[in-house]
């Protein structure tokens, strides 16, 4: 229970941690390449190996950052694009840990061989073995999509902004009884005479 009455909170630090993760690890050696002629091994970044992991990590940290601001209806918009990217990082993610195929390191390949082409790249590539970083960030996306879809089930429930922070014509509405000095002031400042 406790957990559902900080569904906000929850739900913004899973999706900002996992945001993080994925900008961290784009930077770091996800696959480190064998070359079957005998060169030098070849280290290949998040960002190279998975070409939209840095794009789609900052939107998952804008996303986690728009929920602590929006309204109702734009949490379920935000929490399923959450959901959405979530879904796509863990698929590639997963098929870069399992699988390690040879697109995810062609054009790093290409680049420091020279070699182009799916052929020539694969004879040049004798095993490619992942490294921690894809694991750690396949764990984050994991994270994403539980506090994505912890979003879409608890956010009815979370608290609104104070008064304050509206700026709709209920917000600004006058107050039953007697207007006091600091009430005519906020008047004031949102534009309306108080002595009418």
């Amino acid at each position: 229970m406790r957990l559902l009455r900080r569904g906000r909170s929850t739900a913004v630090v899973a999706i900002l941690l996992a945001g993080a993760i994925g900008i961290i690890s784009s930077t770091q050696t996800w696959l480190s390449v064998d070359r079957a002629d005998a060169g030098e091994s070849i280290l290949v970044p998040g960002a190279d190996a998975l070409a939209l992991l840095a794009p789609l990590s900052l939107t998952v940290l804008a996303l986690g950052t728009a929920l602590t601001l929006v309204g109702r209806a734009l949490r379920y918009v935000f929490g399923t694009l959450a959901l959405l990217a979530g879904a796509l990082l863990t698929w590639w993610t997963a098929e870069i840990v399992f699988t390690a195929p040879v697109s995810a390191v062609e054009a790093i390949v290409t680049e420091t061989t020279g070699l182009a082409g799916g052929t020539a790249v694969s004879d040049v590539v004798a095993s490619i073995t992942p490294t921690f970083w894809p694991v750690l960030a396949l764990v984050g996306w994991v994270l994403l999509t539980a506090g994505s879809v912890f979003t879409l089930l608890t956010a009815n429930r979370w608290k609104s902004g104070g008064r304050r922070f509206r700026t709709d014509a209920a917000a600004h509405s006058e107050a039953e009884g007697p207007v006091d000095a600091i009430d005519s002031w906020d008047e004031l400042s949102r534009g309306t005479d108080p002595t009418r």
